[in-house]
């Protein structure tokens, strides 16, 4: 099993669900990363999710946009991106890291050097947004052979035959994307996202995040009812564009809504229990 279904398997085991938050390599700088990561595990993070820098994020919103270009002004590359995850390793080698993002810096290293390169410095999965199941003959056969989980985005308008390719081709989980519209989107109806989750796991057996949209921690508790997992993103980054002259500041921001997330999680886990 990899360490993201190891993972799944234990929060299983104990009632609980993932919380997943998202962070950009990078930003503000190289230096806030990895300290940043570890603060997320200790704040109640069971997965990490981080994105790679591109310059033309076309699926972010205004916030995550910014946070690219405010790393990729500091030369971020998914070299170095790569090397922040070995660097974060060397002192957790339990927490799954997901990279996440877009085909053109994959393709621009090589498919097979990134896989791996991935592999040997412990990321466990990757999220390519715009690399869509049918156009992935070629580096999926790579990923399942090194044991890094294909992770694939689901829409409101999948249908059933997508939501089974999506579950027979990915690993580790899926990632539902809440709402039709960027991330950070604030037009989130969660009666919909639950009704559209719960057909979901009727067809699948992968486990099933919710992310795009979550912006607190009382969306975080509604939303672990139905999800095995909730992704949030723009919330966290908002935090570091907001103090990014002041890192000590952001993280204890960062630390704070993810650890009133993690209450609000086991909270309606024990409800529901």
């Amino acid at each position: 099993m990899s360490r993201i279904q190891n993972t799944f398997a234990a929060l299983r085991e104990s009632g609980r669900k993932a919380l997943i938050p998202f962070l950009t390599a990078g930003d503000p700088t190289a230096e806030f990363t990895v300290p940043c990561m570890h603060a997320m595990v200790a704040a109640g993070a069971d997965i990490i999710e981080l994105g790679i820098p591109f310059s033309d994020p076309m699926a972010d919103g205004p916030v995550i946009q910014r946070a690219s270009e405010r790393a990729l002004a500091h030369k971020m590359s998914l070299r170095k991106t790569l090397a922040l995850v070995e660097a974060f390793r060397r002192t957790d080698t339990v927490t799954p890291v997901v990279l996440m993002g877009y085909l053109n810096p994959i393709e621009s290293l090589g498919y097979r050097n990134f896989v791996e390169r991935a592999r040997e410095v412990g990321v466990d999965g990757a999220l390519t947004v715009d690399l869509p199941p049918e156009e992935s003959g070629e580096l999926l056969p790579l990923m399942l052979e090194a044991g890094l989980d294909p992770i694939f985005l689901l829409a409101p308008n999948s249908g059933p035959e997508r939501v089974q390719e999506m579950s027979d081709l990915g690993r580790g989980y899926l990632y539902y994307v809440s709402l039709k519209g960027v991330t950070g989107a604030s037009n989130l109806d969660l009666d919909d996202v639950e009704r559209r989750i719960r057909a979901i796991k009727e067809i699948s057996s992968l486990p099933v995040g919710v992310g795009f949209g979550v912006k607190n921690a009382e969306m975080a508790g509604t939303i672990a009812r139905f999800a095995d997992a909730v992704v949030v993103g723009s919330a966290l980054v908002s935090q570091i564009e907001a103090f990014q002259d002041s890192p000590d500041q952001a993280q204890a921001q960062i630390v704070d809504i993810l650890r009133a997330m993690r209450e609000a999680m086991d909270a309606s886990a024990a409800r529901d229990a």
